[in-house]
């Protein structure tokens, strides 16, 4: 529902905390109960007064208490600073509530330092002209999860908040299916498995992750696989995903011995290796989003929606055939 002026009206969503967390903070507790949105545009929102607790202001470090009302506020969503871009969609479905794309390798999905334009925040601006999620208070193609910029396939947007916040609570609640095509280094031993991990930042390099289980900020991974076919030094396989962690199947693969095939940052001397033994060099990760399941947040219909694999990905199979 919107305005006179075709923008979401002010809601409000009222919950009670069922749990004491007392080495915890309410930014990072609203983080896991809102997942679409931001840390950062959280404590803004609690700073602003738009979420409170027991009806007083608190700060972003106050601790969640068993008992306390925490109200939310979602307020008229501001402008984006992004400019709208003329970009081709490869749209698999589109209605009044959502659209399915299939994301091209290469493309970034939101502007940041040195992706200021030509992403495909700017190409759903252009797109969708006005019909936009304003999620944490900024006008924005409702972007409910996130591809790498190397991998392609299959990625869900809510054209507006209802939307948005409905699918954000499937993810949540990991009822959304995500199977992926990843291209690995080296035989896989067994036809299938399971790597459960927890994921956490890199000690070191802050722009990686690790599995890690000594760290606060550590979160519960699980991955599970299935060979798909066996190649030369790799291993094509169908990876889903039951939880949404940064990097998950690169770090997971890593973790078990396996990279992706023309992953530089999580298998830079494998890939080398790689490359000098079969004389095949990737042009990038090769991970693919092939399938997305999930409810469709008006109509309550299942939706399953599947994109084709990359030409690219395609050609390494066939240059890796036994």
């Amino acid at each position: 529902m919107t305005n006179d002026e075709g923008q979401m009206p002010n809601r409000t969503e009222t919950f009670v905390v069922e749990q004491s967390l007392p080495g915890g903070r309410l930014d990072v507790f609203l983080r896991e109960k809102f997942p679409a949105v931001s840390r950062g545009a959280l404590q803004r929102l609690i700073e602003q007064g738009h979420i409170r607790v027991n009806g007083q202001a608190v700060k972003p470090t106050h601790a969640p208490r068993a008992g306390e009302q925490i109200e939310v506020t979602w307020p008229d969503a501001r402008a984006s600073e992004a400019l709208p871009e003329d970009i081709p969609l490869d749209i698999l479905f589109e209605d009044a509530f959502l659209l399915v794309l299939n994301k091209p390798p290469g493309l970034v999905v939101h502007p940041a330092a040195g992706h200021e334009e030509h992403t495909l925040v700017n190409a759903l601006l252009h797109h969708c002209q006005g019909s936009l999620s304003g999620i944490g208070g900024v006008a924005r193609p409702g972007i409910v999860h996130r591809l790498d910029k190397e991998t392609s396939g299959c990625l869900v947007v809510a054209k507006h908040d209802e939307a948005h916040l409905g699918l954000a609570r499937q993810f949540e609640e990991r009822t959304v299916e995500k199977v992926y095509d990843a291209l690995v280094l080296g035989e896989v031993e067994r036809d299938a498995g399971e790597i459960r991990a927890s994921i956490a930042r890199h000690p070191t390099h802050r722009k990686r992750m690790a599995v890690r289980d000594d760290d606060a900020g550590s979160r519960f991974a699980h991955t599970s696989y299935r060979v798909l076919e066996r190649l030369i030094h790799a291993t094509h396989l169908e990876a889903e995903i039951h939880t949404g962690r940064t990097h998950q199947i690169r770090v997971h693969f890593q973790f078990i011995g396996h990279p992706l095939v023309g992953d530089v940052t999580y298998g830079a001397k494998a890939n080398r290796r790689f490359t000098e033994v079969t004389g095949y060099e990737a042009p990038r990760v090769l991970l693919h989003a092939r399938k997305l399941a999930f409810v469709h947040p008006g109509t309550g219909k299942k939706m399953q929606f599947a994109a084709p694999l990359p030409e690219d990905f395609q050609a390494a199979v066939r240059f890796l055939r036994v």
